[in-house]
């Protein structure tokens, strides 16, 4: 058979429903497919429903496509279920290498050669999880999401040694089609992009609350109160790009480009003692305080629709394209 259109895609198999792949079936319910699902874990499907009826609300004002409604999800007992009714399927199980090899070898015995298969690691490359392939290798590829992959419209897609340029390609247009923005990676790297730059990030401030620097709050107040803004609009390197000013990045490097030389970073990761451990659990709960996970997810969610919806009015009225 031939490999479907990736803008006509009616069915996918979701393999693994913890809090990934339960979110990239709300996600592909949304786009009104026909989600197939899979997982052998204790209660893995009253899980599944009820995440699915927590969360539907937000699906909702997220907006519907044509035909979506969580009726369109089915849960099977095996693989062999799964593997000959659905168009593709997106991997979420857990981050064990060994595992995953074994799962994909025995998918690459049992599911149509036409099916792309896509891992959702967010740190394993194609090319290891993909050596103990026999058949078709080149139909594995990596679309790692940001969470919630029913919220947060972004994903990156990357391919091994023997994953082929049409099907990253293809993986790339299917995720475009369910409204993503997507970043086709040239190469393998480990952690992808978005995780290591929220890597580096996240070290720097690691090291600031292990240094006694500032707290906890303050780090997440920067972020959320300042270029967080910005970077929801633009990005990283095209705030620098305004930095310029009229010259651009270009006056940008010119002008600043002693000051890379400068200590403003620490990328080497601070050893993580219990007294940091507990430093920045203490932050975070002070920070919450008192509101439960559930609470917190709530607001986040509630609160990127908005900007999400905000920037989406503004640019449709401005003619902005980005």
């Amino acid at each position: 058979m031939m490999r479907p259109n990736p803008t006509k895609v009616s069915k996918v198999g979701v393999i693994g429903t913890g809090v990934i792949g339960g979110a990239w079936a709300l996600h592909f319910l949304r786009m009104g497919m026909e989600v197939v699902a899979y997982d052998p874990g204790p209660n893995a499907k009253e899980k599944l429903l009820k995440m699915v009826d927590n969360i539907w609300p937000t699906i909702e004002k997220l907006g519907l496509r044509e035909g979506a409604s969580k009726n369109n999800l089915s849960f099977v007992d095996s693989l062999a279920a799964l593997a000959n009714q659905v168009e593709v399927i997106q991997e979420s199980t857990p981050e064990r290498l060994d595992a995953k090899q074994q799962l994909f070898a025995e998918l690459d015995g049992i599911v149509p050669p036409e099916v792309v298969i896509i891992s959702s690691t967010s740190g394993f490359a194609m090319t290891d999880m993909g050596k103990v392939l026999d058949a078709h290798p080149e139909r594995f590829v990596v679309g790692h999401p940001f969470n919630p992959p029913y919220l947060v419209p972004f994903c990156e897609v990357c391919g091994g040694e023997r994953t082929s340029q049409e099907v990253v390609d293809w993986t790339a247009a299917f995720y475009e089609a369910t409204e993503k923005q997507v970043a086709k990676m040239d190469k393998e790297l480990p952690g992808f992009i978005g995780n290591r730059l929220q890597e580096a990030l996240w070290r720097e401030a690691l090291h600031m609350v292990a240094n006694n620097e500032c707290s906890v709050e303050d780090i997440d107040k920067a972020i959320a109160y300042g270029p967080g803004l910005r970077w929801a609009i633009m990005g990283h390197c095209l705030t620098y790009h305004l930095g310029g000013g009229q010259g651009g990045m270009a006056h940008l490097l010119d002008h600043f480009e002693d000051a890379l030389e400068e200590p403003w970073t620490r990328l080497k990761a601070p050893k993580l003692t219990q007294e940091l451990k507990d430093d920045m659990v203490a932050g975070c709960l002070a920070q919450a305080n008192g509101a439960s996970i559930d609470e917190l997810v709530q607001e986040r969610d509630d609160c990127l629709i908005l900007i999400m919806q905000t920037l989406e009015q503004y640019r449709a009225e401005k003619g902005i394209k980005r």
